[in-house]
C-alpha cells in the first residue's frame, strides 16, 4: 500500500467535515458569497454602470442586474477578449474558455485566478467523497485517464484560451503526474478518433483504475478496446473501479457500459461548465449531486415553465422547492453577473441541497404545447431497456409536425447495439412512459392530436458521423437528447436496411 493510499482516507475526512459546515448553512454561506462578489466587482465597469455601490440586498440585485444570456452579455465581453482590465471582473482574467454556441458562434467564457481553484478543487473534492463514504483507496496507486480536450492553447490579446478541459489539464497536481494518461503528447492529438486509437494503444498493457471522460466519448473507447483485444474491459483492466463523468445523463448509458465492461464499476457524476463547476456526487447511496454553495458562484432560480415570461421571478436558494424544473441563473468570480446558464435542474434534497440535471432550456419539444424535457425522454428509455437485452448507443427526439400520412407524432432516433426483437412494442412501452410521466404530452395522445412515438434508426455510427459532419466529435460535445425542430435528425444518416 503506497503512502498516497495510506494519508487519502484522513484527508478524506478533512474535506468531509468542510464540506459539511458549509452544506449544514446554505443561506449563510450563499450571503456571504453574493456580499464577497458585490464587494469585489463594486470597481468595475459593469459595477459602475448597474451601481454595485447601492446593492444591499438580493432584491437590490435582481432590480439592477437584469437576467442575460451570452449574447446579452457580449457587449462587456467583447471589451475583455480584447484586452481590456477591470471590465466585468478586477483585473483580467487567466483564460477564456471556448466553447461553441447555437447562435453566438464562438463563446469566450472568462476564468479568473479567483474562479480557477474552484474548478479544480471540486474534481478533487468529489473523489474525497467517494473515499470518506466507500473507504475505497485501490485506485488512488493505479493509473487514471481523463479523456479531455487538447491542452493546446492560443494566446488572445495576451490570454490564453482553451477547451475548459484543456486548461483544466494543466492543473492536474503533482502527486497524480505519474498516474495520469495519456500522454501529453497523445492529449494534443486534435483529431479525436486518431487521439482514441492512441489512447487504447498507450492504455493497453496499463493497470487503470480511474476512467472518465463524456459517457459517448468513454463508450467509444471501450468499443475500441473492446474491437482490438476480444475482451471485456473488464477483464483488460482487472483493477478498473471507478468511473468519473459528467455532461449528460449516465442512466442511458449503464447498461450499454456494464455490457462492455463485463461488470458493475462505481461512478461518480459531476456538473462542470466553462462557467462554473456547479455540483457533484457525494454520495453512492443518494441521488444527485451536491450543490456548491461555497465555490465563489451566487444561485438563481427560474422556474421552467414561467422563464419565457416577461417577468420570471427570481429565487434564490432557501426558495426553491423539491423536484420542480428550474432554469439555473448565476453571478460568479470569473464576472458572470445573473447569467443564464442555459441548463435546466431540479432539486431532489433540501438537506443538503442536491440537483439533478433535467436537461437545456433551449432543448426541449413544446411543438404542440407538452413541454417534454430531457429527463423525461432519458427516463423513458430506461424504463423501455429494463429487463431487456437492447442495448442503445446513441438517441435524439424531434417532433413530426406535418407527416405524409396520419397525425404528427414525436420521432425517436435511435441507434442500437441491440435491437428490440419488437420495434411496435419497443416504442409502445416508450411512449406509455412518456404519458406516465408528462400529462401534457398525455393528453395530447388521448385526444388524438398526437399519434404515439415512431422510431427511426440511425445507421451504426450515424451520430458520430453526425458529429463529426458539424467539427463536434469528441471533447465535451455530446448530442442533444432533443429539439423542438428537425435540424439535427435531417442530418442523420439512418438505417435503409431497418
Amino acid at each position: 500500500m503506497s503512502f498516497k493510499s495510506l494519508v487519502a482516507p484522513f484527508f478524506a475526512a478533512y474535506i468531509k467535515r468542510k464540506i459539511k459546515r458549509w452544506a449544514t448553512n446554505p443561506v449563510a454561506t450563499q450571503k456571504a458569497v453574493f456580499e464577497s462578489l458585490i464587494r469585489d466587482a463594486k470597481q468595475t465597469q459593469f459595477g459602475q454602470e448597474h451601481d454595485f455601490s447601492g446593492i444591499k440586498t438580493f432584491s437590490d440585485f435582481a432590480k439592477k442586474v437584469p437576467v442575460r444570456d451570452y449574447e446579452e452579455l457580449k457587449p462587456w465581453i467583447e471589451k475583455v477578449v480584447a484586452g481590456e482590465s477591470d471590465i466585468l471582473w478586477k483585473g483580467k482574467p487567466l483564460y477564456f474558455a471556448k466553447t461553441s454556441g447555437t447562435t453566438s458562434g464562438v463563446k469566450y467564457i472568462p476564468l479568473t485566478k479567483e474562479s480557477m481553484p474552484y474548478h479544480i478543487e471540486a474534481a478533487r473534492n468529489a473523489i474525497l467523497c467517494y473515499i470518506s463514504e466507500t473507504g475505497n483507496t485501490r485506485f488512488v496507486d493505479g493509473k487514471m485517464i481523463f479523456l479531455q480536450g487538447s491542452p493546446k492553447m492560443n494566446e488572445k490579446n495576451g490570454i490564453q484560451v482553451g477547451r475548459l478541459s484543456g486548461i483544466v489539464a494543466h492543473y492536474v497536481p503533482a502527486y497524480l503526474q505519474k498516474n495520469r494518461m495519456p500522454s501529453w503528447e497523445t492529449n494534443c492529438i486534435e483529431d479525436w478518433e486518431t487521439k482514441v486509437d492512441t489512447i487504447v494503444d498507450e492504455t493497453l498493457r496499463e493497470d487503470m483504475s480511474v476512467i472518465s471522460g463524456i459517457p459517448s466519448w468513454v463508450q467509444m473507447y471501450f468499443e475500441k478496446i473492446q474491437a482490438k483485444t476480444g475482451k471485456k474491459v473488464g477483464e483488460v483492466f482487472k483493477n478498473f473501479n471507478l468511473f468519473i463523468y459528467g455532461g449528460v445523463n449516465f442512466e442511458p448509458y449503464r447498461a450499454k457500459f456494464e455490457s462492455l465492461i463485463g461488470r458493475k464499476v462505481d461512478s461518480i457524476e459531476l456538473f462542470p461548465a466553462s462557467e462554473g463547476f456547479f455540483a457533484f456526487q457525494d454520495s453512492q447511496q443518494e441521488k444527485g449531486m451536491l450543490l456548491l454553495l461555497n465555490a465563489g458562484i451566487f444561485y438563481e432560480f427560474i422556474r421552467a415553465d414561467e422563464y419565457f415570461n416577461e417577468k420570471p421571478k427570481r429565487l434564490t436558494i432557501e426558495e426553491i422547492e423539491l423536484n420542480v424544473n428550474y432554469v439555473l441563473i448565476v453571478s460568479t468570480n470569473a464576472g458572470l453577473w445573473a447569467y443564464n446558464v442555459g441548463d435546466t435542474i431540479q432539486f431532489v434534497s433540501k438537506n443538503p441541497y442536491r440537483v439533478i440535471v433535467s436537461g437545456r432550456i433551449k432543448h426541449f419539444i413544446s411543438a404542440f404545447g407538452e413541454h417534454v424535457i430531457a429527463k423525461e425522454v432519458e427516463h423513458a428509455l430506461q424504463k423501455a431497456t429494463e429487463n431487456t437485452a437492447v442495448r442503445v448507443t446513441e438517441f435524439t427526439v424531434a417532433p413530426q409536425i406535418t407527416p405524409k400520412t396520419g397525425l404528427p407524432y414525436h420521432e425517436w432516433f435511435i441507434e442500437f447495439e441491440n435491437e428490440p426483437e419488437n420495434l411496435d412494442a419497443f416504442a409502445s412501452a416508450i411512449d406509455l412512459e412518456m404519458q406516465n410521466q408528462n400529462t401534457y404530452y398525455f393528453d395530447l395522445i388521448q385526444g388524438n392530436i398526437l399519434r404515439p412515438v415512431v422510431i427511426t434508426q440511425v445507421a451504426k455510427n450515424g451520430f458520430i458521423d453526425y458529429m463529426k459532419s458539424q467539427g463536434k466529435l469528441g471533447g465535451q460535445n455530446k448530442v442533444p437528447r432533443l429539439s423542438n425542430d428537425r435540424n439535427i435528425v435531417d442530418k442523420l444518416r439512418v438505417d435503409s436496411s431497418a
